[in-house]
């Protein structure tokens, strides 16, 4: 097990929250919750209360986890807490999911980060791929996605364009001198994500905090891209306890570690 993955008993019991990442973390690239992090979710949610916080929006959201998640029953949901496009909208569950929050952007607005995100794709070393799969900007109400290869491009594809072609820095750079009034951040392989100024996974962290009254102390964060410039690196704001992981394989070895110690506590 990576050193970083081997968290104390005394840390896990502290903690009342777990708060993953989604994409690369709890499941591959757009995919869905496999059946072992399904049977792991499960029993998670029978000891500690969850939040996942992702960039893709509800609708994909409910096919990744609602969906998989949908026989849980409900003491189980109650327990679960959804964040999609980067906590910009909240989902809980109460008898069915219910939205909470959502902060949509203007229309003018989507319009100006869309013109902006063709600027700076035009004055980059960016070139579209002959093929792509799926639309490249993305209005998803909340935020608007540029998806290098298309939103719906397979995760080889995705790692391969990531190790050969990324040059989302560059575009991002030219994006917060277009328009500095934004959010602009890397996220997953491919994709670079705009929302409202200030709104990034650390305020999905403190909304949180706000609405299901448990301090950050309290909390336990996972993701894959921790690293500074990686769309979880925000949470560090935060101080929230954080976990950096390389893959899902590594996500379950973790859930396992939590879900041992925190029986161990209840017994």
């Amino acid at each position: 097990m990576n050193k970083t993955l081997n968290i104390s008993e005394k840390i896990i019991k502290s903690k009342k929250l777990i708060v993953f990442d989604l994409d690369g973390t709890l499941v591959e690239s757009k995919a869905v919750l496999d059946d072992e992090m399904k049977d792991l979710l499960l029993k998670l949610l029978s000891v500690k209360k969850v939040a996942v916080i992702g960039g893709g929006k509800y609708e994909l959201f409910e096919r990744q986890l609602i969906a998989p998640t949908k026989d849980f029953g409900k003491d189980a949901l109650k327990n679960l807490f959804l964040f999609p496009t980067t906590s910009t909208a909240f989902y809980r569950y109460k008898n069915e999911w219910k939205n909470v929050y959502t902060l949509n952007l203007s229309k003018t607005a989507r319009e100006k980060i869309k013109k902006s995100f063709y600027t700076a794709i035009s004055e980059s070393s960016y070139k579209k791929p002959e093929k792509v799969y799926g639309e490249i900007i993305e209005d998803r109400g909340t935020q608007i996605t540029f998806s290098a290869i298309g939103q719906n491009a397979p995760v080889v594809e995705k790692e391969k364009w990531n190790k050969t072609s990324d040059v989302r820095e560059e575009i991002v750079a030219k994006l917060k001198k277009l328009i500095p009034e934004f959010e602009v951040h890397i996220g997953g392989l491919t994709s670079i994500d705009v929302t409202r100024k200030g709104i990034d996974k650390a305020y999905g962290i403190r909304q949180i905090e706000k609405r299901l009254k448990i301090p950050i102390k309290e909390m336990m964060f996972i993701g894959d891209a921790m690293q500074k410039g990686g769309n979880d690196y925000a949470v560090k704001k935060t101080g929230v306890f954080s976990v950096a992981i390389k893959d899902p394989e590594e996500t379950k070895l973790i859930i396992k570690r939590i879900i041992s110690f925190s029986i161990k506590k209840n017994k």
